[in-house]
C-alpha cells in the first residue's frame, strides 16, 4: 500500500473529482468514500456558509474527504468586449424574458479568504486547488492544521511550479477533462496531450504523488493512467447521472442524448476554457465570447440558471468530459467499483 493511499485513505485509487455548481453534492462525496475512494466537495461558486454547512453534513456522515477552492487567478475582461458580448447574447436571453447585466463586468474572487479562514478553522483531510496557486503562507498554515494541499496543473512546466509552492500531491488534469481547464494560463487552450503522456512526462520529473484526470470514464482508462505512473484517478463526468449526483435534470438527460456529439472546449459561457456538451449557444457565440473570468461566468449565470429550470440544454453549460458516454444512471459506489476492477 503507498504511502499516497495511506495518507488519503485509499482502498481504491479511483477519487470523485470535485464538480462545482451543485454536482458534487454530500451525498456523492460520502459515497465515493464508502466505495473505498474518496470524495471530494467544490467550494466554487458557493458561499462560505454553504459550504460550511456541505462540509457538516459530509463530516456527520463519518468519512475522509477533500475540499477544493478556486484559487484567485482573475483575467480581467476588455470592458468593451463585454458589452458587446452583453448586446449579442441578450438575444438569447430575451428568450426568457430577462435582461442581462448591464454596466461594468463583475470581478471577484469568489470568497476566497473567508473559505481558507474557514478551512483553517475547521480543519478537512485534504484541500485542493485549481485555476492557480494560493500564497506560500496559505499552503503553510492549511499544512500546520493538518490538511494535506493538492495543487492542480495542466503541463509539466505547471507541474515544477507546483512542487516549488510546497504541494503535497498533485492533480495533472488533461485536455480531455470535462467542465473548465485548470490551466494557469487561460489565455490559452491547453494542449491536447493523452493523460497518460502527461503523467509519464511528470512522473519523469518529481515524485511527488500523481492524481491523473481528464477523460478517464473506464477500468481500462484508470489502468492505463496507473500504468503510466499515477498514484490514483479522478473521475467526474462518469458520475453525472449517478443518483448522488446534483447535476441538473436536464444536464443528466443531455449526457444520455445519444445524438450529441463530440465535445468542445469554448469560453462562451465563463469566458474562461472549458470542455463541454456541443449546443446552439456555443456553436452561436463561440467564435464571439471574450476571455475574462469570472466577469462572463457572472453575465450568462442567469440566463443558464433560467435554461435549467425551463429544460433548455441549448442555452446552458452541459459540461462534459471527452468519456461522457461512459456516464450511467445507477449508484455512484457501482461506477466507482467498476472502474476499480473490482
Amino acid at each position: 500500500m503507498s504511502a499516497l493511499t495511506t495518507d488519503l485513505d485509499l482502498k481504491v485509487p479511483v477519487i470523485a473529482a470535485p464538480m462545482a455548481g451543485g454536482a458534487s453534492t454530500p451525498a456523492l462525496v460520502a459515497a465515493a468514500s464508502r466505495a473505498g475512494g474518496l470524495g471530494f466537495l467544490a467550494a466554487g461558486y458557493k458561499t462560505p456558509q454553504a459550504l460550511s454547512d456541505q462540509i457538516d453534513a459530509v463530516r456527520a456522515e463519518g468519512v475522509s474527504f477533500g475540499v477544493n477552492v478556486f484559487a484567485p487567478n482573475p483575467v480581467p475582461v476588455d470592458v468593451d468586449a463585454y458589452r458587446a458580448y452583453t448586446r449579442a447574447i441578450q438575444v438569447d436571453a430575451d428568450r426568457y424574458g430577462i435582461t442581462l447585466a448591464d454596466g461594468e463586468p463583475v470581478e471577484d474572487d469568489d470568497y476566497f479568504e473567508d473559505k481558507i479562514d474557514l478551512l483553517l478553522a475547521s480543519p478537512v483531510p485534504v484541500v485542493s486547488f485549481t485555476f492557480g496557486f494560493p500564497a506560500p503562507g496559505v499552503i503553510k498554515a492549511l499544512r500546520a492544521a493538518g490538511s494535506l494541499v493538492v495543487l492542480t496543473v495542466t503541463s509539466e512546466a505547471e507541474a515544477l511550479l507546483a512542487v516549488d509552492a510546497g504541494a503535497d500531491l498533485l492533480v495533472v488534469q488533461s485536455s480531455a477533462a470535462g467542465g473548465h481547464s485548470g490551466t494557469l494560463t487561460p489565455l490559452q487552450v491547453p494542449a491536447e496531450t493523452p493523460i497518460t503522456e502527461l503523467i509519464a512526462q511528470i512522473r519523469h520529473r518529481t515524485s511527488v504523488p500523481l492524481l491523473a484526470a481528464g477523460g478517464l470514464a473506464t477500468s481500462a482508462d484508470v489502468a492505463a493512467a496507473l500504468r503510466a505512473g499515477a498514484d490514483a484517478a479522478v473521475v467526474g463526468t462518469v458520475l453525472l447521472r449517478t443518483e448522488e449526483s446534483g447535476a441538473s435534470a436536464p444536464h443528466k438527460a443531455a449526457l444520455a442524448d445519444t445524438s450529441r456529439g463530440n465535445t468542445v472546449v469554448t469560453r462562451a459561457f465563463t469566458g474562461r476554457p472549458a470542455r463541454a456538451l456541443r449546443n446552439e449557444f456555443i456553436d452561436r457565440y463561440d467564435a464571439q465570447a471574450p476571455i475574462g473570468y469570472p466577469a462572463i461566468h457572472h453575465l450568462t449565470n442567469p440566463m443558464r440558471k433560467v435554461a435549467v429550470a425551463q429544460a433548455d440544454p441549448e442555452r446552458m453549460h452541459l459540461w462534459a468530459g471527452t468519456g461522457y458516454r461512459h456516464a450511467t444512471e445507477e449508484p455512484a459506489g457501482v461506477v466507482l467499483s467498476r472502474l476499480a476492477n473490482l
